[in-house]
């Protein structure tokens, strides 16, 4: 009976939607209620915070390789931030500061989860849109207004926030501490509210309309994992977000209104401040039960994209599709209990720190329990290596390089030699940074005829790979060894530092490949922006893939389908089965029209059509044996 509600609700909405087709361009393009839309903005409002948030970490690099050299174009560029041309040392953390929360938060947070949960949970799950369309617009004009408010920082007087970004106090709590703790700091926390509120908008809708608005025949085991990727991660961001706002509303209030609940003993410029009985770790506890579910925001979606995708071009089922769901429901679960691995140098008594150690490598259980099953999905499969086929084997690299470097600071032990030094800075670009960005870019290559109709140019493609790939691990390997060495992270210059000035080759080495990786990405945006206007015409289903969405036009309609939704009969993996015509079998096709190729363990919910695939089976074995 739900099902069939949910197909009418879904008709009603397609007739009433011939009156979208009449819009003006701003409710088309700008104000629009139609999923696709909504992720068309985010993707391009997340690629272009990316291409600030990268140009900020050139600027940063040009200081750590060349800490005592004068560029005049450096002063052209940034005025009083950069006198004489170089870096002022309080406008260089604000830089690290700006970076680490664009990427995390606005890029691989609300690009990445905002573009295709909304592009892919009404298409894969055969519905009309998402639950609450108003409520998906007002998610992404939010989001955009928090990237608005975090850049209208750079323009005000004393610069935009510092501290790093997870604004420990007492630098973010003391207006007074340096300039980028005045009015940037201000609106860096406006900014975060205002990207939360997002969030829990966007998260509301996700689950709602996967839990509610699936097609007829479509279970929960028959979604893909692209679906069960950004389910769970809505249900992470739902339950960890408010507390993140309530880190920062408490923080506003030390700011403004003189309580003190991250700020105690505090002497500045010689003078005792009123501040009592605070503590800065209670905002650590508060950040970090947020910040660890955070890095499974990110990389949750990125694996289910990469499933995706790998299972696709290596035209083979995805190996241990079950064990995959409860990998992700595993890491769901777990990452809100190891948030204090954050905090093993914060004086931690050692029992607790020893709990925290202990789930932190659980945790690795169900990440590698994903990587055998990528592999073995690999593993002789006839794989076709397209670009978005290269990016996901890329996330699979980074991931592993990057997590088995996680087990390293998952030891409280070994955690207080490699704290804040270049180690970790290492790990989690890679494990958590490239591993979710190459998630991000086969995403967008794979789907990219899906939004836009055209295919991008596969030659620039693996271009921008190659490039990439290399260049990110010339990047962050590197920076391992300097952490074993002991060197810190966000430091101005290694010269004053007679032991860390070995290292200075190293950084100039490092720079000039995260410029090389920065302009692999100038190719990506040619491609890109040349492609939705200029690129070859897709058809309906370019790849050959078996999920809803390849059924819906190429031309967007609002409402995904003309007619009926589209009835859903088995899983999404059916490739190269045995017995079949053809090397992929869509959800949409009745196992009736199959039966040569089905197997006993499709009809597990079907004993009709198990019986009638038994009898089916022994007619044609007779005849064999005739």
């Amino acid at each position: 009976m739900s099902t069939l509600a949910v197909q009418d609700h879904g008709v009603v909405h397609h007739e009433e939607g011939h009156e979208h087709h009449h819009n003006s361009f701003i409710t088309k393009y700008i104000f629009s209620q139609d999923h696709k839309m909504i992720a068309k903005q985010f993707l391009i409002t997340g690629i272009t915070m990316a291409v600030i948030a990268m140009s900020l970490s050139i600027l940063f690099r040009i200081q750590l390789a060349y800490p005592d050299k004068a560029f005049p174009l450096l002063e052209t560029l940034l005025g009083r931030f950069a006198p004489g041309g170089r870096l002022d040392p309080n406008f260089y953390l604000s830089l690290v500061t700006i970076h680490g929360t664009i990427m995390v938060f606005f890029v691989l947070t609300a690009g990445l989860s905002g573009t295709f949960s909304n592009l892919l949970i009404p298409l894969q799950l055969g519905a009309r849109d998402m639950a609450s369309p108003f409520m998906n617009m007002l998610s992404y004009w939010f989001f955009f207004l928090a990237c608005v408010v975090m850049i209208s920082s750079f323009f005000v007087q004393k610069g935009p926030a510092s501290g790093g970004w997870t604004i420990y106090p007492p630098l973010s709590a003391l207006p007074k501490a340096m300039p980028g703790s005045e009015m940037g700091m201000t609106l860096w926390l406006a900014s975060m509210i205002l990207f939360v509120a997002s969030q829990l908008m966007g998260g509301i809708n996700y689950v709602s309309t996967v839990l509610n608005m699936r097609t007829k025949g479509m279970d929960l085991w028959k979604m893909p994992l692209t679906i069960w990727s950004f389910f769970l991660t809505a249900v992470l961001g739902v339950l960890s977000f408010p507390v993140l706002v309530a880190g920062v509303v408490l923080l506003i209030f030390d700011r403004s209104m003189g309580t003190s609940f991250y700020l105690s003993d505090i002497v500045l410029n010689g003078k005792v401040m009123p501040f009592e009985g605070g503590s800065p770790i209670l905002f650590e506890h508060l950040f970090w039960f947020l910040g660890h579910p955070e890095v499974y925001i990110v990389i949750m979606p990125a694996m289910g994209i990469s499933s995706e995708v790998m299972s696709v071009n290596s035209r083979k089922p995805i190996f241990g599709y079950h064990a995959m769901v409860y990998s992700l429901i595993g890491i769901t679960v777990l990452s809100f209990i190891v948030w204090g691995h954050h905090m093993f140098v914060t004086g931690m008594n050692p029992f607790l720190g020893g709990v925290f150690m202990i789930t932190t490598l659980i945790i690795a259980v169900p990440s590698a329990v994903k990587t055998f099953n990528w592999l073995a999905t690999l593993w002789r499969g006839n794989i076709r290596f397209k670009p978005a086929m290269l990016f996901a084997i890329g996330m699979v690299s980074f991931f592993i390089s990057g997590g088995l470097t996680g087990i390293f600071l998952g030891n409280a032990a070994l955690d207080i030699n490699l704290h804040d030094t270049y180690f970790v800075v290492a790990h989690f670009h890679l494990v958590m940074g490239s591993a979710a960005i190459f998630g991000m870019l086969a995403g967008v290559y794979h789907w990219f005829p899906k939004m836009f109709g055209r295919l991008m140019d596969e030659k620039l493609g693996y271009l921008h790979f190659w490039i990439t790939f290399i260049g990110a691990y010339l990047v962050f390997f590197p920076m391992h060894f300097m952490g074993l060495d002991g060197v810190p992270r966000r430091y101005y210059a290694f010269t004053e530092f007679e032991s860390m000035k070995r290292w200075l080759s190293v950084n100039v080495f490092i720079t000039w490949a995260a410029i090389m990786s920065a302009l692999a990405q100038v190719a990506f945006l040619y491609n890109f922006i040349t492609s939705i206007f200029w690129g070859k015409k897709t058809t309906q289903n370019p790849w050959e893939a078996n999920t809803l969405e390849w059924t819906a036009p190429v031309e967007h309609i609002h409402g995904n389908w003309p007619g009926e939704i589209p009835t859903v009969y088995r899983w999404p993996y059916d490739y190269s089965k045995p017995g079949a015509e053809h090397d992929y079998i869509p959800q949409t096709t009745p196992l009736s029209q199959t039966m040569s190729s089905n197997l006993p363990h499709d009809f597990e919910d079907n004993p009709v059509g198990l019986e009638e695939h038994t009898k089916w089976t022994n007619a044609h074995s007779n005849q064999e044996v005739k």
